[in-house]
């Protein structure tokens, strides 16, 4: 670990209250069937009983759409939180033990384990930082309303009544997810909203105190081979790698974490897992694994900073830092500009004279095409346009217009949105016919290739800047659509170069990238369920920007999907 004040000695961790924390899990369990949906009042009761400052935050929040997954659209909720003042020092900084409480029975032993935590941090005296235990409704929804009253801003819109009581600056959260009274494994999620992922060091911390007590450690749901130099260990962890490629270019928050990164708060969702493996771990394992994270970062001196921020993951023991990987993107995006550099030169040398020319075409032709009128920059204006208006077109229409559409059309709101977002992006296959309907005087080659300049690089800067935000994204897209925008032209193999264009569509790329998860996490799936599972990471998407603030669907839409249309005008230019 690069931050000296976690990586100088390792604690002693005490924490054996195993067995209460069972208690309170059925405890919890039982009034949470009892009313049907989080207990707050016994919540409020136990906590003030453990001595904590105890206050609850109701929120409601009306989606833009039809939530089918969850069956959800207008979401109330209420978040209970306790927090521990440290004895020590001012409240000025904070740790956050975060719990998600969803319907039925799941999770009710992360609960329990938070209020046994609770009722040992409060006989400790060595506290710097105050620590505040929260039990957050409805998952991601009540953790936004949580964090956007803590810091006194409203982002997404959501409901909420004001902050009541509030801690020190919030150094570092871990959400904990347990279902389980025993664990076989922990798995580590560390992906966050728009791909943000939490400081390294963070991640190497819990690592170090699993290996510590002795408990198996994955992420991606896979456990690191020991065999580093066999071709097997190799493969595994390139699947790894992928795995985290997928997730983080998603942009969708793998866990109620990943809401932490946006307020620079480092964060990572901890998930107990219990599989058929042979060794069992108890709740006082799991407790003083906690416990001794909770100590480590109780004595940082300042933000975790000294990390990475910037990494994917192969396994939990190595990592490929940004400047092993920004180069190999550099080179794709080279491609792009040496491509368009290269048109350059020829459109300046098309200029010198129609005896200079290095279009393709015989002598004749090219006296021909310089009597024609060229084209200038206006006559590039109209395809920008419409492809643009489109674009904008596909980011609004959707859900402006569902009302409409399920008044005309036998389908549901959350159906109207997804099917008018498809319609809207196959449509664009027209576009060429349209947009040469208002050009005048752009027959000739010089057109085509001053209009392909522009897309070049436009999609090198489009891919330049989301790499900057999240690198999975932009390597997603990059490796896709690179090599085929480089070749495309309205000469040669046009039908070929049509299909190729088609299967680089940010849409298809998504449907290959949903068949490859399914294919990495072994659990391969039919044509109709890949299908069904494509309409659903199309609704989820809208549903992630509206209510969270993801950047994925509006760049595709109002950015990726324009430029592809530019390309596709190229391809079919007259």
């Amino acid at each position: 670990m690069s931050e000296n004040a976690m990586g100088s000695t390792m604690v002693e961790e005490q924490f054996v209250f195993g067995e209460r924390a069972l208690s309170y899990a059925r405890e919890f369990a039982g009034h949470k069937k009892k009313v049907g949906g989080i207990p707050v009042a016994w919540l409020e009761k136990t906590m003030w009983k453990l001595g904590l400052e105890v206050y609850k935050q109701p929120f409601s929040r009306t989606l833009p759409f039809p939530d089918e997954k969850h069956e959800r659209y207008m979401v109330k909720g209420t978040n209970v939180y306790g927090i521990l003042r440290a004895p020590r020092a001012a409240s000025t900084e904070s740790l956050v033990l975060s719990v998600p409480c969803s319907t039925g029975q799941h999770n009710s032993q992360a609960v329990g384990l938070m209020l046994a935590l609770a009722s040992y941090f409060r006989g400790q005296i060595y506290w710097a930082k105050d620590i505040i235990f929260l039990v957050n409704e409805h998952d991601l929804i009540g953790m936004e309303a949580w964090l956007e009253a803590y810091h006194d801003v409203n982002v997404t819109e959501v409901l909420s009544s004001g902050m009541l009581g509030r801690a020190g600056a919030i150094q570092a959260a871990v959400s904990l997810e347990l279902s389980s009274d025993v664990i076989t494994s922990f798995d580590v999620a560390v992906e966050g909203l728009n791909g943000q992922l939490p400081n390294l060091d963070l991640v190497n911390l819990f690592y170090a105190f699993c290996q510590k007590n002795g408990l198996l450690c994955t992420i991606q749901g896979k456990l690191q081979r020991t065999d580093w130099d066999t071709l097997p260990s190799y493969v595994h962890s390139l699947q790894t790698l992928l795995l985290m490629v997928l997730k983080q270019g998603s942009g969708r928050p793998q866990g109620d974490h990943g809401l932490f990164l946006r307020y620079h708060i480092e964060a990572i969702t901890v998930r107990g897992i219990n599989s058929f493996r042979q060794y069992k771990y108890d709740m006082g394992t799991v407790g003083k694994t906690l416990e001794g994270m909770f100590r480590k970062l109780n004595n940082l001196l300042e933000r975790l900073h000294q990390s990475y921020f910037f990494y994917l993951l192969p396994s939990l023991a190595r990592f490929v830092s940004i400047g092993v990987y920004m180069p190999a993107f550099g080179f794709l995006i080279l491609i792009l500009v040496l491509k368009a550099l290269d048109l350059w030169m020829k459109l300046s040398k098309c200029d010198v004279g129609p005896e200079e020319q290095l279009c393709d075409g015989d002598r004749g032709a090219a006296h021909a095409a310089a009597e024609e009128s060229r084209p200038g920059l206006l006559t590039l204006v109209p395809p920008l346009l419409i492809c643009h208006a489109t674009g904008l077109t596909l980011y609004f229409l959707p859900v402006l217009g569902q009302h409409v559409a399920t008044q005309h059309f036998p389908v549901s709101e959350s159906e109207a949105v997804v099917l008018t977002v498809i319609a809207i992006y196959v449509a664009g296959l027209a576009l060429p016919h349209n947009t040469h309907r208002v050009l005048t005087g752009c027959g000739s080659e010089r057109g085509w290739m001053t209009l392909k300049l522009l897309s070049l690089l436009y999609l090198a800067m489009l891919l330049g800047c989301i790499t900057l935000i999240n690198f999975s994204l932009g390597f997603l897209l990059a490796v896709t659509m690179v090599p085929v925008a480089a070749i495309v032209q309205p000469k040669g193999p046009k039908y070929l170069y049509a299909v190729l264009l088609v299967l680089v569509t940010p849409a298809v790329t998504l449907l290959l990238s949903i068949v490859l998860y399914q294919e990495l996490i072994e659990y391969p799936i039919s044509a109709l369920e890949c299908w069904q599972l494509f309409l659903q990471a199309v609704s989820e998407g809208l549903l992630d920007h509206y209510l969270y603030g993801s950047i994925v669907f509006p760049f595709i839409a109002l950015f990726v999907y324009p430029c592809w249309l530019l390309l596709w005008n190229v391809l079919f230019w007259k």
